[in-house]
């Protein structure tokens, strides 16, 4: 697992819209909160993504992005994305090379463990949060992390 001041992995994986997106794409215009999640549509993973839709405009405002990573497929994420109205990018990673390269994958590589990465625009990990099963956690993360880049 990565940890505060190691280097942002680079990646690019494709959005829920089947646009390649980069790491350094998603820099160039501040810094980022790169979420990992398990699974589209399951209950813990909905009622993070709509947690942080509920805070979006704040995280906005501060000018950082928001992006979540999960295995699923764009269509899954489309889906996902339309239902629970969410304003932040969802990007496919079946292959789980994000997900690897950033130490979010489950024990024996079964699953994705639920861990949230803040990252500045150099692509150093300024935070990050892992709590698989208290998705709290991750919202306390993102509001502190806005409430630092607002002062």
């Amino acid at each position: 697992m990565l940890k505060k001041g190691d280097r942002a992995p680079t990646f690019e994986l494709s959005d829920q819209d089947g646009q390649a997106i980069s790491l350094s794409a998603l820099l160039a215009d501040g810094p980022l909160l790169l979420y990992f999640y398990p699974a589209d549509f399951t209950p813990g993973c909905t009622k993070e993504a709509c947690d942080i839709r509920d805070m979006h405009e704040d995280i906005s405002d501060v000018g950082i992005r928001v992006v979540g990573v999960s295995p699923q497929d764009e269509d899954s994420h489309q889906r996902f994305r339309d239902k629970h109205k969410l304003p932040f990018t969802l990007l496919a990673d079946p292959d789980k090379k994000a997900v690897k390269a950033y130490g979010a994958d489950g024990p024996l590589g079964i699953g994705v463990r639920r861990a949230t990465f803040l990252i500045n625009t150099d692509g150093l990990v300024e935070d990050v949060v892992v709590a698989d099963l208290r998705v709290g956690r991750h919202s306390d993360f993102i509001r502190e992390a806005v409430a630092h880049h607002r002062a």
